[in-house]
This record gives C-alpha cells, sequence and structure tokens, in this order.
C-alpha cells in the first residue's frame, strides 16, 4: 500500500495552491469544501478561481511562483501548473518545509493525491488508485455512488443520536455489534432510505428498549421485490440491495437462476412457485411462511418475476401482512411486457400505431379464457397478454370473432429478455399454425397490434421469426 488512507479535518487549515487554471479550479473547491482556506499565485487566474478564493477569505498573488512561496506555514500546497519543471520545483521546497504536497498532473512528484469522493455527509467514500488509472478509479466510484442510497447520511446521524443509549442499554460489546448490524441492515434503516425518519427513529428507540441488558433483539420485515422479466441486469440498484441483505428468499418459477446465483451463499433460498394445475404451495401457505418468518426476526424477500402488482398477487401478501402488523417493502420490477416487448424491438405505443395498452391474463379456467371480448377491441390500441401459451388458441379465435382483421401482426415471445429469448411474429390468423408447428415453452407473452410490425426494422435481440 502507496498511500495511507486520511481523512484530514481541513476546516480553517491554510493552504496554497500554485496554477490559476481549471485543474487549479478543482483543488481549491474540494479543499474549500472541506473548510479550508486557500491562497493562489499564479500569473493568469481564471475569474471563478479567483472569485471563489476571495469569497472564502484567501489571498491571489498573479505572478510565477518564486522559491519561498511553498514555505512551512500552509497545511497543504498543491502544484497545478502546466510547467512540470515548476511542479517539481514547488514539490520539493515543501517536502523541505515539511509540508504535505500534491501535484495535480503528476502524483509520483507528490506526496498526496486527491481521490474521488462519494459524498454522504457525514460518511465519507474514497476511492483512489495512486494515478494508475483516474478513468477507472471514475468508474468504480460511479459504480459505488449508484450502490449506497443517498440515506446513509441521515442513518448515520440517527445511529450517532442513539450510541449512548446503546452502549449503556447493551453492555457486552459483541452483542451491541449485532444489535447494530440488525439496525442498519433492517426496518430502521429501509425507513430512514424511504424518507420516513420519524418512524425510523420510532422504530430504533423501540427496538432498543426492548433489548434486554446484553441481548440484540432483531426487527423482522418483508420485502415483495419484483425480479423482472429474466435478464438479471434488469433488477434495479434497491432490489439487489435488499436481496444481499435477505435472510430468507421466497422465489418463483419465472424467477431467472442467474438471479438467484447472486445472492449470499447462506441466504436460505424457498421454492414456492406455481405452474399451471400444479399448485406446489398454496398462496394462504405462502402468505403465513412470510408471516412467520418476519415475526422470528428474519429479513424476507418475497422475489418475483416480472412485477408483484401486475398479475403477481403481491397485493394480496401485503394485504395479509398489514392485517398482521408486519413490516414490508414493495420493490417495482420490470414487467414482462415492457421488458420482453423492449428486447424484441416492439414498442408498446407509437405515434404511427397505438396510443394505448391493455395488459390482460390469459390464463385458462375450466378449459376457456373469461374476457370481455367486445371491449378489448378498440381501434390505435395494443393488447398484451400474460400466461396466455395454453389459452392462445381460444384468445385468436375470439379476438377474431369479434372482429380484429386476421392480418394483424402479432408476436409471441418465449422467455423474453434472456439468451434463449425468441420472439415468433406472425399475424393473428395465421398464430395457430405457429403454435401447431412449433414446441414452445412457458414463459411467454403475447402481444397483439400493428406496434409488431416494427420488429422487423425495430429488433436487435437475436429470435427466430415466424
Amino acid at each position: 500500500m502507496k498511500y495511507l488512507p486520511l481523512h484530514h479535518d481541513f476546516a480553517g487549515r491554510h493552504c496554497l495552491v500554485i496554477g490559476g487554471g481549471m485543474v487549479a479550479l478543482r483543488r481549491a473547491r474540494r479543499i474549500i469544501e472541506a473548510g479550508g482556506r486557500v491562497d493562489v499565485i499564479a500569473a493568469e487566474v481564471g475569474e471563478e478561481l479567483a472569485e471563489l478564493v476571495v469569497a472564502n477569505g484567501g489571498a491571489i498573488a498573479r505572478r510565477r511562483y518564486a522559491p519561498g512561496d511553498a514555505a512551512g506555514r500552509y497545511a497543504l500546497v498543491v502544484a497545478a501548473t502546466d510547467d512540470r519543471a515548476v511542479n517539481r520545483q514547488v514539490a520539493e521546497e515543501a517536502r523541505c518545509n515539511g509540508v504535505a504536497v500534491n501535484v495535480a498532473t503528476d502524483a509520483a512528484l507528490g506526496d498526496v493525491v486527491f481521490p474521488l469522493t462519494i459524498e454522504r455527509d457525514p460518511i465519507t467514500i474514497s476511492v483512489a488508485s495512486g494515478a494508475a488509472s483516474p478513468t477507472l478509479t471514475r468508474l468504480l466510484g460511479n459504480r459505488i455512488d449508484a450502490l449506497i442510497p443517498s440515506g446513509y447520511g441521515e442513518l448515520a446521524r440517527l445511529v450517532g443520536r442513539f450510541r449512548r443509549q446503546a452502549k449503556a442499554k447493551i453492555a457486552d460489546t459483541a452483542a451491541r455489534i449485532r444489535f447494530w448490524e440488525n439496525i442498519l441492515q433492517g426496518v430502521v434503516a429501509e425507513s430512514v432510505f424511504s424518507g420516513k425518519g420519524e418512524e425510523a427513529e420510532r422504530l430504533l428507540a423501540q427496538a432498543l428498549e426492548s433489548s434486554a441488558p446484553g441481548e440484540a433483539q432483531p426487527i423482522g420485515e418483508v420485502y415483495l421485490i419484483g425480479a423482472g422479466p429474466g435478464d438479471p441486469d434488469l433488477l434495479t440498484l434497491r432490489a439487489f440491495r435488499l436481496l444481499q441483505q435477505a435472510d430468507v428468499v421466497l422465489y418463483d418459477r419465472l424467477v431467472a437462476p442467474e438471479i438467484l446465483q447472486r445472492l449470499h451463499a447462506d441466504t436460505e433460498l424457498v421454492y414456492v412457485g406455481k405452474r399451471r394445475a400444479d399448485h406446489s404451495v398454496p398462496q394462504r401457505n405462502i402468505n403465513q411462511m412470510l408471516i412467520d418468518h418476519a415475526r422470528a426476526g428474519r429479513r424476507v424477500a418475497r422475489l418475483k418475476g416480472g412485477d408483484p402488482f401486475i398479475f403477481g398477487r403481491g397485493g394480496e401478501e401485503i394485504g395479509r401482512l398489514a392485517e398482521e402488523g408486519i413490516p414490508f417493502q414493495v420493490i417495482p420490477g420490470i414487467t414482462a411486457a415492457n421488458g420482453c416487448a423492449c428486447y424484441a424491438g416492439i414498442p408498446l405505443t407509437h405515434r404511427d400505431h397505438a396510443q394505448s395498452v391493455r395488459f390482460v391474463t390469459g390464463q385458462l379456467r375450466d378449459g376457456s379464457v373469461d374476457l370481455d371480448w367486445e371491449n378489448l377491441i378498440a381501434p390505435k390500441q395494443t393488447l398484451v397478454f400474460y400466461m396466455s401459451l395454453q389459452g392462445l388458441p381460444l384468445i385468436c379465435e375470439n379476438l377474431l370473432r369479434c372482429g380484429l382483421a386476421a392480418s394483424l401482426p402479432v408476436a409471441l415471445i418465449e422467455k423474453g429478455t434472456t439468451l434463449r429469448q425468441k420472439v415468433y411474429v406472425s399475424t393473428l390468423g395465421g398464430m395457430r399454425a405457429v403454435l401447431d408447428e412449433l414446441d414452445i415453452r412457458a414463459p411467454t407473452i403475447f402481444i397483439v397490434g400493428s406496434v409488431v410490425s416494427l420488429h422487423h426494422k425495430l429488433g436487435w435481440f437475436s429470435g427466430q421469426e415466424r
């Protein structure tokens, strides 16, 4: 490790920046943001830099650097000129005077580097590569920034207000650590991230009050998570974060195996999926499992394919949780209609083709598809049928009977958004022949409307067209 990572308190510290361009401006701004005061020496000083320095109590000397400028009265000296010989001279003088020095354009000449920082005040996360690869540092910083909710700063402040109480109530250090781990990964933290600060404070006080001396009582919660239509990269950041901290995950058959492979090895996985005519776990049992796990203090993820509120019975599950007083969160997912249509290059609405779209369940019940067929027919509309593979012949027959043209384009998308996706494009009148000819397996989405004609122009995902 070449650099020792330290976070300095620079409030009121006096610093010197030699240089007056954009690099000098960026360095001066970082120092001032940390509470420092900046003087600038440069023959030419940019207007924005000059205004910033003067407004924050610094001085400007409009001249070239001279020996003696980087004297010991400064806490930090920054060399930010475009002359490497000058930067080297500044660095050598500062070092001889025991002053830390940063050379903005050549880190190897200096003692310290300015890392990329992710701010969640009072939390600061630093990423640096010692100037080996600034681009890689930026990419890693962006990734970390995207994964960390903005509420972490508020969470840190909340914890700070309760630290002394927790230490007094839970004397054992290991037990206190377990308590805080439960708080920081459970319902209190999620309440903060959801903007419910008062609720989070109430829950934290309640958890601390209910903790016996030397013990840490966990708080259970349920996360109702939409896994999207198949591609694991379509998981939202929030969904991924909650899955990583879940103790147990209840999942169905529409959840892609690649998503389950991203979970921690010690996460308990419980399959509760349903297949047509084979309901392996009744819905009431699933509801009770969610309640029981949460009451045992576990963080429970209920992982559903697509979006849990679109033909996913998510409303029924959180209804039972609400009745039992179990804390829960709903994390939306990309529904199959949107995901599959996008990957197939089929916009569900388009000003030249469709001004509305309807999501319809096409599931067979007692050998029929019970829908209000006449009201489904409308001009310039796209129809998307979920769970429709078994009932597809009846769906096509009824749409034709109610007046849709046999030549209307349709698409059946199999295993949408995955590497196994196939797109079968046909007409409403010709879809039955496609089904008779091919062995198509669920899950599928059936799209009806003239927007399907755009697939040949816009489709980029390798698929099979019929």
